[in-house]
């Protein structure tokens, strides 16, 4: 049996699927739900993921993206990100998987699907290969795909006094007029994160720039007024 059947095999195993139309209403979803919550979703991965070890780099990639492009149901496409996490493949986070996420961004185009990798693996990239990856997030900042946006902003969000703030303002600085939900919530997001290490200099920043109203409240929601 492939890895995909094994991992629907698992999630159906711990399905409500009473629960399946709620989550797919709720996250606006085209592709169904089996029902799978997430912490029996990630117990039943965990066991899968470990009887079906990997042996390469390149087959590891293959199995992502075979879980990500055959998903039927959203908790697949949860299980192809999870496996993208696993402790057994970290060594292969190199700017080899930078294609495959780009994919999976682009083809996700959705917060639930696409904020995971932003934050923690192309983060991940970033923070291990900056001379390659700071170049790539100034050009995906400037792409007209918004998820390829997002995710340039939000790449360091788990950064926190490692945060490059030239970066971070180039990064955000294409998407000011955008009047898209999902860019200001995320030039928010990303200046709030900032702002737990940077308070007065994330307050600086917005008093001096144009910023929708929605960045604007998330940027300062956890900034002291003084």
């Amino acid at each position: 049996m492939t890895l995909l059947t094994h991992v629907r095999q698992a999630l159906t195993g711990v399905a409500d699927p009473s629960r399946a139309s709620a989550m797919q209403a709720y996250m606006k979803s085209a592709m169904p739900f089996l029902g799978v919550t997430a912490v029996p979703r990630r117990t039943a991965l965990r066991r899968v993921f470990s009887e079906h070890r990997l042996d390469s780099a390149p087959e590891w990639r293959r199995a992502v993206l075979g879980l990500w492009r055959e998903a039927e149901y959203r908790e697949e496409r949860y299980a192809a990100i999870e496996l993208t996490a696993h402790r057994y493949y970290r060594p292969w986070q190199t700017l080899y998987t930078v294609p495959m996420y780009e994919e999976m961004i682009v083809t996700g185009a959705w917060w639930d699907l696409v904020d995971e990798i932003a934050v923690h693996r192309i983060g991940t990239l970033l923070r291990l290969y900056p001379d390659s990856m700071r170049p790539l997030m100034l050009e995906w900042a400037r792409d007209g795909d918004l998820w390829k946006r997002r995710t340039a902003i939000l790449c360091q969000n788990a950064f926190r006094d490692r945060t490059d703030p030239g970066l971070l303002y180039a990064c955000i600085e294409p998407s000011l007029s955008d009047t898209d939900f999902f860019a200001r919530k995320a030039i928010g997001w990303a200046l709030r994160e900032y702002a737990k290490t940077e308070p007065a200099e994330v307050v600086r920043y917005v008093n001096h720039h144009r910023l929708s109203g929605l960045s604007r409240r998330e940027a300062l929601r956890n900034v002291p007024v003084t």
